[in-house]
């Protein structure tokens, strides 16, 4: 079988076949034609060596940059979430925790080569994996709008390896691969299996996790196999705080009632994290196969929100301000005729529960009522809520006459997010809130039909020339669906100036939900040839048509050229693109977000088609566009050494983002309360999504490998080093100066990792070191810049003993010397967090943890 559309091969059962079906592009040169049975097996294992521990992880005759990952690299560190895991081993993948951020809480965007989340394509087993349904409104600038897939639902136990295509490859896999392409392969093994139990907690005795996590594989008949795989989390919430100014200041005029901190900064709560896999695969006949796999996963997080001060929370306790610019204290009426006479002029002063009229005209009157007489010290509310996500993929693949390979599928993904939050409420409701919302769901779901196939030809050049041909039908949904009706509900006190529906992020109206959908058609051909036996040239052509927005047509070409013995030039040029997504086309969301000066606002996002979006610049979203370019050298030495570095240059027009906020007047809200949105009296400013800008990023990727014998054991040292620049080249004025700076310096510009792991006879000794440059905040995307959030280096330590040959104990911490970025001294009063919350070595602290593993 031709083995030459995949990064690894595997043997199933003596069978040799594709299993990443990764396109020539990315490919080894190692050819099957005509060959003997020896001649397979020498290039399986030349291929194979590629994803074990002694072997580097980029795969040096490849035209492009790309890393394997084995399964051992991700249980070697002390995350547990895959995201936090391929920072570790990924040089320009970048995450940021997101202690309060709204749907970043569920699903944290991750960055690779500087770009947004939704830029980079995810497949599983070579196919391409469905998104989110969490649209990451708040995404620390970069990520702000982005949709992407969400990785996190995979669990370690379930993988063989990844690999990590670092390239522009839209031309061959269609939308989002702009910054490159993750393959997460499925473990195929027909027996034995794991079992692993992990707990860990920070040093500040907060944040413990516990996991437990298993994989078996199981033969199916004689020529098959069943892989299963399962993870189990939990791990409590942490608190990085201080207490807000304007809460201390409440304490000490004797509100006893306030919490400190008010407000909590940290990692929120994971109250179950259930993960789900199975890979299978059989033999068909001696040259064809049948696969399937799939998953289900389900995830419930809660946590923090912003503090809402008893005396000016907008839509709850404010009641606007005198002549004299004092703050007023709203209070309603609830008589049914408003014959109640309650005061409007309350001055609350430092400590309205000791205010005389506020005791004796409104909390001992029945007909008047603040939300002070039942939350007299403010609140905060708890968000989170569940994400459900579930795939099935099945096909076949294999061989027919004349050396044409063939790979048809069906996949099924679907990813669904259900809101909720707690310790709120909906004030027009007045004292007959709830305190406990579910504000809507939102679906999202595809639908995948590929038919692949691949042919060697015969055309005169030193190797034979390998096209790959292939068609694609995708079908994708977004359905959101209303909250329960207390969270949206037009209570009596609405028409009294309080706010409308459940405080913090209010639930999606009946009249607002909806479900839209698209379906798009692809057809690509790819071509590779080694011209001569040192120059191997590759292009790629791939032409989609979506029926919301029209066709596009882009194209890559890439060559590799062996200029020494140990020394190989690679380089490519391509076009790509990435098609709005449904959600960022049609969704309609409030959220709380923190604005200038440190008040809460509600913001809320519509349709860029919407006659209000419309009215401050929305138009309907067309797809962004790259332009992007890759050159790089490849060193690989008899000692052992084994260097690449790779340059990228990549244009992006047209980036879709969300709008920074827009002040609403009079006039909009009249118009969206026309339009049936009539919880737009508690809006203040509203966002939209939009192709406002463009940037130019850059930067260099180098891999580093070297084994040697040392101290009567071996010693892997690796390195992963990346330096990335982004600069906005043009701007609307929908986008603020404080979005265009993180754009630009919100994620480190230098990023590496040094990892020495040194095995001698049963033992194993593992450290790290980790250093990630300055970066820039918009503190709270709040026009409170951080001018610099400084350099940190932190360090990873781990040790294990084999006490028999199946079962292994490791003791390690991350972050060992517990490092923190510098305390926010500047902004800490005004919301609590001791610290910038996008630091890139996160806020917690050092963590440390213990594992055990039995093999069998």
């Amino acid at each position: 079988m031709n083995t030459t559309l995949s990064l690894l091969t595997r043997n199933v059962r003596g069978v040799l076949a594709a299993s990443a079906a990764f396109s020539v592009m990315a490919t080894a040169p190692v050819y099957a034609q005509e060959a003997e049975e020896s001649a397979k097996a020498e290039d399986f294992e030349q291929i194979a060596v590629v994803g074990s521990r002694a072997a580097p992880r980029s795969v040096a005759d490849s035209a492009v940059p790309i890393d394997i990952i084995s399964d051992e690299e991700f249980k070697q560190q002390g995350a547990t979430d895959m995201v936090s895991m391929m920072q570790t081993v990924v040089p320009s993948f970048n995450v940021n925790d997101q202690p309060i951020n709204d749907a970043s809480t569920l699903v944290r965007p991750a960055n690779l080569r500087g770009m947004a989340s939704d830029h980079t394509l995810v497949l599983v087993n070579g196919k391409r994996r469905h998104r989110s349904a969490v649209i990451t409104f708040l995404g620390g600038g970069l990520s702000d709008g982005a949709q992407g897939p969400d990785i996190s639902v995979i669990p370690a136990a379930a993988l063989k390896q990844v690999e990590v295509l670092r390239d522009g490859a839209a031309a061959q896999y269609g939308s989002d691969a702009i910054a490159g392409v993750i393959n997460f392969v499925l473990s195929d093994a027909s027996e034995g299996g794991t079992f692993e139990a992990r707990y860990g907690s920070y040093y500040e005795g907060d944040g413990d996790m516990i996991q437990l996590s298993g994989n078996v594989g199981l033969p199916l008949s004689e020529n098959g196999f069943l892989n299963l795989s399962a993870e189990y989390r939990t791990a409590d919430d942490t608190s990085r705080s201080v207490q807000r100014d304007d809460a201390a200041a409440l304490v000490a005029a004797g509100n006893t009632f306030v919490a400190d901190p008010a407000q909590i900064w940290g990692s929120p709560e994971i109250k179950h994290d259930i993960k789900l896999f199975a890979n299978a695969g059989i033999e068909l006949s001696a040259t064809s196969e049948a696969y399937m796999f799939g998953n289900f996963a389900e995830r419930e997080v809660e946590g923090g929100f912003y503090f809402r001060n008893p005396h000016n929370r907008g839509g709850v306790n404010d009641g606007g301000t005198n002549a004299d610019g004092e703050q007023l204290l709203l209070v309603g009426d609830l008589t049914g005729d408003m014959s109640g006479n309650c005061p409007t002029d309350i001055v609350v002063g430092d400590n309205v529960l000791t205010n005389p009229r506020y005791i004796s005209e409104v909390a001992n009157n029945p007909d008047c009522f603040a939300f002070n007489e039942i939350l007299p010290g403010g609140f905060t509310p708890r968000f989170g809520g569940t994400v459900t996500d579930m795939s099935l993929v099945f096909g076949t693949k294999g061989e027919l006459d004349n050396d044409i390979t063939y790979d048809v599928s069906l996949n099924l993904g679907q990813n669904e997010v259900d809101f909720a939050i707690s310790n709120t409420i909906n004030p027009s409701l007045g004292p007959d809130t709830p305190t406990s919302f579910s504000p809507g769901r939102y679906t999202q779901s595809e639908q995948t039909l590929d038919i692949d196939f691949t042919k060697p030809f015969d055309v005169g050049l030193y190797e034979p020339l390998f096209v790959a041909t292939g068609f694609q039908y995708r079908n994708e949904s977004y359905e959101s669906v209303a909250g329960d009706t207390a969270s949206y509900e037009i209570g009596p006190l609405a028409t009294q100036g309080f706010g409308i529906g459940s405080n913090g992020f209010p639930g999606l109206a009946a009249n607002s939900q909806g479900r839209v959908s698209r379906n798009n058609i692809a057809l690509y051909i790819d071509a590779e040839a080694y011209i001569t036996e040192s120059f191997m040239l590759a292009g790629a052509l791939r032409y989609e048509d979506f029926s919301d927005f029209g066709d596009t047509t882009k194209g890559k070409i890439a060559f590799r050229w062996q200029a020494l013995e140990n020394i190989a030039f690679r380089g490519a040029f391509s076009t790509g693109f990435k098609a709005p997504t449904l959600g960022q086309s049609n969704v309609r969301n409030v959220t709380t977000a923190f604005g200038t000066g440190g008040q809460l606002i509600d913001r809320a996002t519509l349709p860029p088609t919407d006659p209000v979006s419309q009215l401050k610049g929305g138009e309907q979203l067309t797809p962004e566009e790259s332009e992007s370019i890759t050159f790089g050298i490849v060193a690989d030495f008899e000692n052992g050494l084994f260097i690449t570095a790779d340059y990228y240059n990549i244009e992006l027009t047209d980036r879709i983002s969300t709008a920074s906020g827009i002040a609403l007047t009079e006039d909009d809200i009249a118009a969206l309360i026309a339009q049936g949105i009539n919880d737009a009296s508690s809006f203040q400013e509203i966002s939209f999504f939009t192709n406002d800008f463009d940037t130019t990023t850059e930067g260099v990727d180098v891999v580093a490998n070297y084994s040697m014998e040392m101290m009567g054991g071996e010693t892997k040292f690796s390195l992963a080093y990346n330096w990335t620049s982004t600069e906005v080249d043009r701007a609307s004025d929908n986008i603020s100066a404080e979005r265009i700076r993180m754009l630009e310096d919100n994620l480190p510009a230098v990023r590496y990792s040094a990892t020495a792991n040194h095995t001698n006879g049963d033992w194993r000794f593992l450290a790290r070191l980790n250093y990630y440059g300055s970066i820039f905040e918009d503190h709270l995307d709040s026009a409170l810049p951080i001018d610099k959030v400084g350099s940190e280096f932190t360090v990873d330590l781990e040790v294990a003993y084999n006490f028999t040959e199946e079962f292994t104990v490791t003791v390690g911490a991350k972050n060992a010397f517990d490092e923190y970025p510098d305390e926010n001294t500047q902004y800490a009063g005004i919301a609590g967090s001791l610290y910038p919350t996008t630091s890139p070595i996160g806020i917690n602290g050092g963590f440390y943890y213990l594992r055990g593993v039995y093999s069998f």
